[in-house]
């Protein structure tokens, strides 16, 4: 049997880690790819994580480059390349230099793996995703943004530690773009299948709701050089597993909608079913007036986002 063919473009600290948590959960074989000014990082981190597999006991071959040769054939390509946030520099501050970037890379992944699933990691999100999706010409399921699955991480982690349980007890979805923009829904937000609204006190929940929405800022102030990346890459292999393995999770990703939810074409954070033909379904559910206009306002600011892109 084959296995899977994981590519990750970008080997900095999310790429890297990506590929560790990837490796770990033996996915596949693994290809880290970067241009860097030093010409052999990329195969230096892989060479140093290809010498954990006997000690961590997986079989993934996994190598470093420097061009998009080694990717060919790559079932799910994660796209991390991009400058990262500095601190007092927002997610649309990045816009112009990392469009370029996610453009080129984009075309080299269609060009090498035209049949792969591409998960875009990169920031600003929710226009970067438009972006690869332009510039690579592939079917729009098969381009996907991680964005969901880390904002959710982030509100379940926070509201597991809010009422002292385990954060595998936590469900919670969020919708619409990432960061500032998200919209936590505290109805469909449950710990052990009872209502978050039973176990934590509005004032508390608007709190944990508004530290979830600066979340990576958060991060990026208290490293002062960097920013996240062990959650990032770790939301980043949770959709690359639901693929490779045709799971059919249900995750909150930036999916491409046009009639869905009434958004018109662009993408936004929304339930997904992840498999093997990357996005296979959105799920639409029900909304209040105040969550619809909640959501309405985050894709506004997609739609605002995307209309600075030039490509």
């Amino acid at each position: 049997m084959r296995r899977a063919k994981i590519s990750i473009i970008g080997a900095g600290n999310v790429g890297a880690t990506a590929a560790h948590w990837a490796a770990a959960k033996e996915l596949g074989d693994i290809v880290l790819v970067d241009i860097p000014a030093t010409k052999g990082m990329p195969a230096g981190k892989a060479l140093d994580l290809y010498q954990s597999s006997p000690i961590e006991g997986f079989d993934s071959r996994i190598i470093g480059a420097t061009e998009y040769g080694p990717t060919d054939g790559s079932d799910v390509v994660i796209i991390t390349a991009g400058i990262p946030r500095k601190p007092g520099m927002s997610r649309d501050d990045l816009i112009a230099t990392n469009t370029q970037i996610v453009k080129e890379v984009a075309q080299n992944v269609a060009k090498h793996s035209p049949n792969a699933v591409l998960i875009v990691v990169s920031n600003p999100l929710d226009a970067m995703v438009y972006v690869a999706w332009k510039a690579s010409g592939l079917l729009h399921q098969h381009i996907v943004g991680q964005a969901g699955v880390l904002d959710t991480a982030r509100y379940r982690a926070f509201l597991a530690a809010e009422i002292g349980c385990s954060v595998e007890d936590v469900q919670a979805l969020l919708l619409g773009g990432h960061g500032d923009d998200m919209v936590p829904l505290a109805r469909y937000t449950f710990a052990g299948g009872i209502p978050i609204t039973q176990l934590v006190k509005k004032d508390r929940l608007d709190e944990i709701i508004k530290r979830t929405r600066n979340g990576g800022a958060e991060i990026v102030q208290l490293l002062e050089r960097g920013s996240a990346y062990y959650a990032p890459a770790a939301a980043s292999v949770q959709m690359a597993e639901a693929i490779i393995r045709d799971k059919k999770r249900i995750l909150p990703c930036a999916a491409y909608c046009d009639r869905e939810y009434g958004i018109g074409g662009y993408f936004v954070g929304v339930p997904c079913v992840l498999g093997s033909g990357g996005v296979e379904r959105i799920i639409e559910i029900e909304l209040d007036d105040a969550e619809k206009q909640m959501f309405q306002t985050s894709v506004s600011h997609v739609r605002d986002l995307v209309k600075a892109v030039k490509m």
